[in-house]
């Protein structure tokens, strides 16, 4: 995890000058002056370097005046408008795409089917190809774009952006996706490719939930229950990933109701096995309750079906049984449930299960939430995490070299 504040010191450059402007510790001259002790030339010439760059922007004057006395000082800004980030979110059955500004703002998105047992190859040739046509739609060119941000549904080594034994991606493991959606954004966008960064969906889920509507939550844990069942966990800020990205992988803690269902990474007793968008869609078909996926459910569930909210209270009883555990581990403040299943019925049996079996200390300050971005929430997560990658302090002082400045 890292911090995008910047450095509180007299060797803080012009990258830590930006940090600090972003994250609203420090947004005039003398407030800089302030949080880094540099003298006021400075932080003058460092800022010079941004302005230039066209990374800083100067808002209306400071109605609280200068920390260092005098006239009101006139308000820095970062520049989300210099700039695009592209995002995708990859299902295992559909894909959501869309161009953001460097604040998160949307500017144009596009969702469709995209089978994820396709491949790699194939799956971000598509995506390549959705680029090429919201640039279009977003009147925006190519070279705006700084990074590109993308979602999958397993386990990702985050130095490498490859996806690690992914139970239902067949064919991604090990693929170097950075490199091919690179390639496909030069194929179809007709730029060098930006940075690519690769991360799990929920992850990316719960950082842009975090970032969206609690920052101020310092631990905070999102569930994600569609075809499969993932967490994202946020800690002061920034993903908690574990060691090589296998953190959050609830999905597959054995639990003892499961003991006979095979799970698709092929032992038993997952509690995706029973659990899951998939697991329940099997279960309902059974019934002669047609239902392929987790999406499927989500609509049976939307028109009060009454077996498909008895299902998803059962499932949410069973996921609420493993986040006893998650809960009094981590301690987290927030907990939010989202993905297909994220309703009423499964919210009540996951309610149910939790307060019963966590320690009371673990749940007396934790709210239950539903999403807040709903199914946007992984591509404005993607989206935040290449801002604060491209705008890292030590980045921005390699791209100011690069620029001359």
């Amino acid at each position: 995890m890292s911090s995008s504040a910047g450095k509180a010191g007299p060797r803080a450059g012009a990258g830590d000058l930006l940090a600090l402007v972003r994250s609203g510790r420090a947004t005039t001259r003398g407030a800089l002056q302030q949080a880094t002790g540099l003298s006021r030339a400075t932080v003058g010439h460092r800022l010079d370097r941004l302005f230039r760059a066209g990374w800083l922007r100067e808002g209306p004057a400071d109605p609280g005046g200068s920390p260092l006395g005098g006239r009101p000082s006139v308000r820095l800004e970062f520049d989300d408008r210099h700039g695009l980030v592209l995002a995708a979110d990859l299902e295992t059955r559909h894909a959501r795409a869309a161009v953001l500004t460097l604040g998160g703002e949307l500017l144009a998105e596009h969702t469709g089917p995209l089978d994820i047992a396709a491949g790699p190859g194939p799956v971000l040739d598509t995506l390549g190809r959705w680029f090429a046509a919201l640039l279009v739609q977003a009147q925006s060119p190519a070279d705006a774009v700084c990074g590109i941000g993308l979602a999958v549904p397993g386990p990702v080594d985050h130095a490498t952006g490859r996806v690690v034994q992914p139970p239902i991606m067949p064919g991604w493991d090990g693929a170097p996706l950075p490199d091919l959606l690179g390639d496909a954004f030069r194929r179809h966008c007709g730029a060098p490719p930006p940075p690519v960064l690769v991360d799990n969906d929920a992850n990316l889920m719960a950082y842009g939930e975090q970032r969206h509507a609690h920052r101020d939550c310092a631990a905070f844990a999102l569930v994600k229950v569609s075809t499969g069942i993932g967490a994202g966990v946020v800690v002061d800020g920034g993903i908690f990933r574990g060691v090589d990205g296998g953190a959050g992988d609830i999905g597959h803690i054995r639990v003892p109701a499961g003991q006979d269902a095979r799970c698709t990474c092929g032992a038993h007793g997952c509690l995706a096995a029973i659990a899951s968008g998939r697991a329940l869609a099997a279960r309902l078909t059974e019934a002669g309750v047609p239902a392929a996926s987790g999406s499927d459910v989500r609509e049976l569930l939307a028109d009060g079906h009454p077996e498909a909210s008895r299902l998803a209270r059962e499932a949410g009883r069973h996921v609420g049984e493993v986040l006893a555990t998650v809960v009094t581990l981590l301690n987290p403040g927030v907990l939010m449930i989202a993905g297909d299943l994220a309703g009423t019925a499964f919210l009540t049996g996951v309610r149910e299960l939790l307060y019963e079996r966590a320690l009371p200390r673990s749940t007396a300050h934790l709210e239950v939430v539903t999403s807040r971005l709903g199914e946007r929430a992984a591509v404005r997560g993607a989206g935040a995490l290449v801002v604060e990658h491209v705008f890292a302090p030590e980045r921005v002082e390699e791209r100011l070299a690069a620029l001359s400045l």
